[in-house]
């Protein structure tokens, strides 16, 4: 029933409205993919990158908690049908400007150091994405030692 009143209000929005909010839920299932993907790329997705990964949606899309693991729900199944992350990599680069591809890419690092520590297939994933989001590699180390610091004692070792 929800879903039939909004698309009735829906109807009624101008159409540039649409277009406006059809981009921004595409923006953050995006984001929502590469973050998912970070969860998947070693062999045991842990509670708590999912945890990360629900928490890296709220802060960065103001969203709340069952909002979120919506979005991670389709972000999920949208990864399991994807062939790589190029297409989701542009999106972002089309939509955001610097300052925000930083942010998603420590909360991407943020997501790999949930778990206590950082698996090669989680780095391999990550450097490729910052070098697909033309994020600059000090601003990339920059974000990615932040999320290490949060993280805490349990990330183990900085790794190269």
């Amino acid at each position: 029933m929800f879903h039939s009143l909004k698309d009735l209000f829906d109807r009624f929005l101008p159409p540039q409205q649409r277009r406006l909010e059809d981009a921004a839920q595409a923006l953050q299932l995006a984001s929502a993919v590469l973050l998912v993907e970070v969860m998947r790329a070693d062999a045991v997705s842990s509670p708590g990158e999912r945890t990360a990964v629900g928490a890296a949606l709220q802060r960065l899309f103001g969203l709340d908690a069952a909002a979120a693991a919506a979005l991670i729900a389709r972000a999920e199944d949208t990864a399991r049908h994807a062939s790589d992350t190029f297409g989701f990599t542009s999106q972002i680069n089309d939509a955001l400007d610097m300052e925000h591809k930083i942010a998603l890419v420590e909360a991407l690092w943020s997501v790999a150091y949930a778990e206590g520590g950082l698996g090669a297939e989680e780095n391999h994933l990550l450097r490729k994405v910052v070098d697909l989001l033309h994020v600059p590699q000090g601003a990339a180390m920059n974000a990615k030692m932040r999320a290490r610091a949060a993280a805490g004692p349990c990330a183990g070792p900085a790794p190269a």
